[in-house]
Order: C-alpha cells, then sequence, then structure tokens
C-alpha cells in the first residue's frame, strides 16, 4: 500500500498548468509521479500530458493510508463544492506551490491553495483557504484574502487591501494601495475585470471595470 497519493482535481487549462507544479513539488520530495494523477468527473481520456486521468470515485480506490488534492477549477463556487466533497470524503486539501514563487516574513496561507510561478507575497499577509495565485500575481504587505478567492494572471494587489471570499480578479487588475487601519475592500463574490484599476472600494457581489474601475453590474454573492 502507498503511504500517499497526490492528485489535481480538474483537468482542463488550469489544472494542466497546475500539474507540472505538483509534479515537481514532489520529485523535489523523492516522491515519484506515479504517485500523482488528475481527477476529473468526467474524463474523455486515461492521461493529459503524460499524467494518468482517474474519476473521482476510481482516485477514492486506490490503496493509500492518505489521499491528497489540489482543486485546479476556476469558478469558486463549484471549488467550494468541491472542498466540501474532499472533507467528507477524507481527502486532505493540498497546497500546490511553483518553486520559484517568493513569500516573504509574516505570511500564512490556508489549505488547499494553488500558488502559479513569479508569484511574490510580500509580508505580514493572510490569505484563506483554496487561493488561486496565477503567473506574476503579487500581494502586497497587509493585506487580507478571504477563502476561494482568485487571482488571474498578473494582478497587482497593493498593500493594506482586504479581499473577501469568492472575490475574481480578472488578470491585469491593479488594486490601488489602502490605508493602516482603513483598507481598502474587494466585497464577497465581486468580480474586478480584466486591466481594471482599482481606486476604491467594491461593494460585494458587484462588477468593475475599467481605469477607473466603475460598476458595471451586480451579481449574486
Amino acid at each position: 500500500m502507498h503511504q500517499t497519493v497526490f492528485a489535481v482535481y480538474g483537468a482542463s487549462g488550469y489544472g494542466r498548468e497546475v500539474m507540472p507544479l505538483a509534479r515537481w513539488q514532489l520529485e523535489a520530495q523523492g516522491i515519484a509521479s506515479e504517485r500523482l494523477f488528475f481527477i476529473d468527473d468526467h474524463p474523455d481520456s486515461e492521461q493529459v500530458n503524460g499524467q494518468r486521468v482517474l474519476s473521482y470515485a476510481d482516485f477514492l480506490k486506490i490503496p493509500a493510508i492518505e489521499h491528497h488534492a489540489v482543486i485546479a477549477i476556476a469558478n469558486s463556487a463549484v471549488r467550494e463544492r468541491l472542498a466540501g466533497r474532499l472533507q467528507a470524503d477524507g481527502i486532505t486539501p493540498w497546497t500546490v506551490q511553483a518553486g520559484n514563487a517568493v513569500v516573504m516574513d509574516g505570511v500564512t496561507i490556508g489549505e488547499g491553495a494553488a500558488i502559479s510561478p513569479f508569484v511574490t507575497l510580500t509580508s505580514n499577509i493572510r490569505i484563506g483557504r483554496h487561493f488561486h495565485a496565477n503567473l506574476y500575481s503579487y500581494v502586497a504587505h497587509d493585506c487580507v484574502v478571504g477563502d476561494f478567492v482568485t487571482f488571474a494572471p498578473g494582478v497587482k494587489c497593493n498593500g493594506n487591501v482586504v479581499i473577501e471570499d469568492h472575490a475574481y480578479i480578472g488578470t491585469g487588475a491593479v488594486i490601488k494601495q489602502g490605508q493602516p487601519g482603513k483598507p481598502l475592500v474587494i466585497g464577497r463574490g465581486a468580480v474586478v475585470g480584466m486591466g481594471a484599476v482599482v481606486t476604491r472600494s467594491v461593494e460585494p457581489g458587484t462588477t468593475v471595470v475599467g481605469n477607473p474601475a466603475r460598476v458595471m453590474g451586480t451579481t449574486v454573492a
């Protein structure tokens, strides 16, 4: 019986980006890639980019003392639902972090994060569960990031910002620095559009776009 097996949940776009990071992370620990799998709820092939693809049920059937998985699915509501499934079935959330990501002092990261190459997390930052930080994103000092938050590539989150649960920050967006004791807040379930420049707080469930960012619409948070 293997001691532990590992999986990237999701074999589509983001999952295929996370898988090499997962493989390299395990190899650095002396763990063979044969103990690493994709999980896909509706697999249409046995392998993707050289890695075996299993249904969730088949992953659970692998004889192992422990099962670990990172959820590489961008939709945060789906991510939360799958996290509940993993918890119910005793699968341990797994954080996958690129070897060249920079994590400085006083940073805490919740379980199940996916931290892509060239991400920087500076100092005194608290990040919640199942965070996705895509390529070249950064989070600066004294920020608080909630659960199931997604950063697309190249997000610039400056200091003293609070980002609440399920917010989505689009590619290349810039979030202006807040003030000590008076952070700029991105509300729960808010969407910040691609390339937006956010200069003031964003209400929960709101979509903002443009430079400076303006309200486009609201969503269900």
